[in-house]
């Protein structure tokens, strides 16, 4: 009876506690991980935590269906992990990399429009989830994807060694 009873309180401490403390959030996170590259040429920007929070939200509503924990469910060769970014042409490591990717889409070599066959401004009217999307919601969901490799590691990306 007595082991029953603090296992009892000791789960409702515990379950108390987690929460209270909830999970990591953009706000817990400094301001080197949050900085991510601006162009090619090497500049950089540092995102705020209400830009990282609203990137989640519209990557979660508007990308994860295919790229859920940064893969591509598509093509499992090409993730959204930095290696996979800058080896694009153009490169799609940095913010403006990746809204010209979301604005036009090309192939991984930039020699073909795939506006048809992946959501695109250009292609609202077939991916309509993109319709109101607006220049900084572009950016704050590029922010997300180069963030995310710094939170989560190699799991970003990783395709189905962990999903």
């Amino acid at each position: 009876m007595f082991i029953r009873l603090i296992s009892v309180v000791l789960a409702t401490v515990l379950l108390s506690f987690h929460l209270f403390m909830g999970s990591a959030t953009a706000v817990e996170l400094d301001e080197a991980t949050r900085t991510v590259k601006l162009n090619e040429a090497g500049d950089t920007i540092v995102i705020s935590p209400e830009q990282l929070k609203k990137g989640k939200k519209l990557f979660q509503d508007t990308c994860a269906q295919c790229h859920a924990g940064g893969v591509t469910k598509t093509n499992q060769n090409v993730g959204l992990e930095p290696e996979a970014l800058a080896g694009a042409v153009p490169a799609r490591d940095n913010i403006e990399g990746l809204v010209a990717f979301l604005k036009e889409p090309k192939t991984y070599d930039g020699e073909e429009d795939i506006s048809e066959i992946h959501p695109g401004l250009k292609s609202a009217d077939i991916f309509t989830e993109m319709k109101n999307l607006t220049e900084d919601n572009l950016k704050e969901i590029s922010a997300y994807i180069l963030i995310q490799p710094k939170v989560v590691g190699t799991k970003w990306g990783g395709g189905k060694i962990y999903y």
